[in-house]
């Protein structure tokens, strides 16, 4: 017996019950992608799979709205796989054991997966159903969107004739997103020269930073360890002669680091630890709100290897002093929204070079190429080089969205109140598709997914009946 035949929508809990019964996690997506062509097959769709597993699944319009523009329905197709300490499942081959408990679906000791599942059993049942009244449906399941929105990125999309895109894949009902920033990964990279000298070898940390996402939280005023490192080390300097041995922080691009190392020779050691007790009370002053456990420390260390030059030591604190970091601009359409910003998030040194990794955001993709641009500059005046690495579109802000009025009109008449409007700086499908489909108007919805990414992952049912409803008017009001 189905777990969740009693739920309705029926179509849509029908088809999400089918797909948590298949491993579908990020890298093992080839079964889900060939269930899904076999749906489609049964009911002869035209239907296409990529190498890397992405299915479009085609449904024509039905009658009277052979004359309106095709519409994209979008998801993903691959979940996070999680587990409790005590859950023995193979989530590589086996599915899940759902279960129901109030208004909520959960799956026992693992993830659900209904990020984005739930986009996946939505998209099926509109294609399943003959009774629902839509245009040219472009169901577009990608695959590896949790492990950097592979599927997007290598889409290929002559086949989709749409420009309106309902992407399905929100967490939070009555919230729709209408733009994200797009980003890069630009790699600086300084050689260094080092040459035996003298001085006393110093261990230099600012930690005890809280860190958090470089999109969601870049507005939080949190401290960047790396940048901050390079403000210690460069007040340092200005009090006594100083040698640079390493600089290293930071272990995700797309992560405010929490802490950084220096080791250093110095000139007077007194001096160094002089400036680091001052700017330790410093900082803590200016971080009291946002990272109050902030420290600067400074100790004798251990060589490890000869000193950088004091040429190499000046433009390595250079660019640590000069680098942009943090907020660049503020969107002027949405209060609030930060724009276009950037992150040291990797710092290290090897034998002969520093390297510096940044992630980059905008929702404005020349403001994007901007920064870039930036730190070529910088680096290249430094005597470095820069290179640039998954780079993707931003999904910029559209004042005027046919589609986003439509769904507002139709959310606002069902639920009684006005949806709110948001934008994301972080990345998103959407903003791959909108790179990928000049003119794409498109809006990114979902129903109440709670605790995502967790054994304790819940669908809310009564969120998704009502979001069903919404979709399917959404689709009549079309014509």
């Amino acid at each position: 017996m189905a777990v969740l035949e009693h739920l309705e929508p029926k179509g849509v809990f029908h088809f999400f019950e089918e797909m948590c019964a298949i491993p579908h996690g990020s890298s093992n997506t080839k079964q889900v992608s060939d269930w899904l062509m076999d749906f489609a097959r049964e009911r002869g769709l035209e239907a296409c799979q990529d190498q890397l597993n992405n299915v479009i699944i085609i449904k024509e319009a039905t009658p009277g709205y052979e004359n309106v523009p095709a519409v994209i329905l979008q998801g993903h197709m691959d979940m996070v796989c999680e587990k409790a300490p005590d859950c023995a499942k193979d989530m590589a081959r086996e599915g899940l054991d759902l279960a129901v408990e109030g208004d909520t679906v959960y799956a026992q000791g693992t993830t659900l997966g209904g990020d984005d599942g739930i986009a996946v059993a939505m998209a099926l049942a509109i294609l399943d159903a003959d009774d629902i009244p839509h245009p040219r449906l472009e169901a577009v399941f990608t695959v590896d969107e949790e492990i950097g929105m592979l599927g997007a990125s290598g889409l290929d999309v002559s086949m989709l004739r749409g420009r309106r895109m309902v992407n399905l894949d929100s967490e939070s009902e009555g919230v729709f997103t209408v733009s994200c920033a797009g980003g890069c990964i630009t790699h600086c990279v300084l050689p260094i020269r080092r040459e035996v000298s003298g001085g006393e070898i110093l261990s230099i940390t600012v930690g005890g930073l809280r860190g958090g996402h470089s999109g969601a939280e870049i507005d939080k005023g949190l401290g960047n360890a790396n940048t901050l490192l390079g403000r210690v080390l460069y007040a340092c300097s200005r009090e006594t002669e100083l040698r640079i041995v390493s600089v290293n922080g930071g272990l995700k691009d797309n992560a405010i680091p929490r802490e950084a190392a220096a080791v250093v020779a110095a000139a007077d050691a007194r001096e160094v630890m002089a400036v680091c007790a001052r700017l330790d009370e410093v900082l803590k002053q200016e971080y009291r709100a946002t990272d109050p456990g902030v420290f600067v420390s400074a100790q004798a260390a251990v060589p490890e290897g000869a000193p950088m030059d004091a040429d190499t030591t000046r433009r390595v604190l250079c660019f640590l002093t000069c680098a942009p970091n943090g907020i660049q601009a503020m969107s002027a359409d949405i209060p609030g929204l930060v724009q276009t910003s950037l992150n040291l998030g990797i710092l290290t040194t090897g034998i002969d070079s520093v390297s510096a990794s940044f992630c980059v955001r905008s929702s404005l993709d020349s403001q994007k190429r901007m920064l870039v641009e930036r730190l070529e500059c910088l680096t290249a005046a430094l005597g470095g080089a820069v290179s640039v690495s998954g780079d993707y579109s931003g999904w910029e802000y559209r004042k005027d969205s046919p589609l986003r009025e439509l769904l507002t009109e139709v959310f606002t008449q069902q639920y009684g109140y006005a949806p709110k409007i948001e934008a994301f700086h972080g990345g998103v499908e959407c903003g791959i598709f909108a790179g990928k489909l000049p003119g794409l108007d498109c809006v990114s919805l979902g129903p109440d997914l709670t605790e995502i990414h967790t054994c304790r992952e819940r669908l809310h049912i009564a969120s998704v009946q009502r979001l069903w409803a919404m979709l399917l008017e959404t689709l009549k009001r079309m014509k």
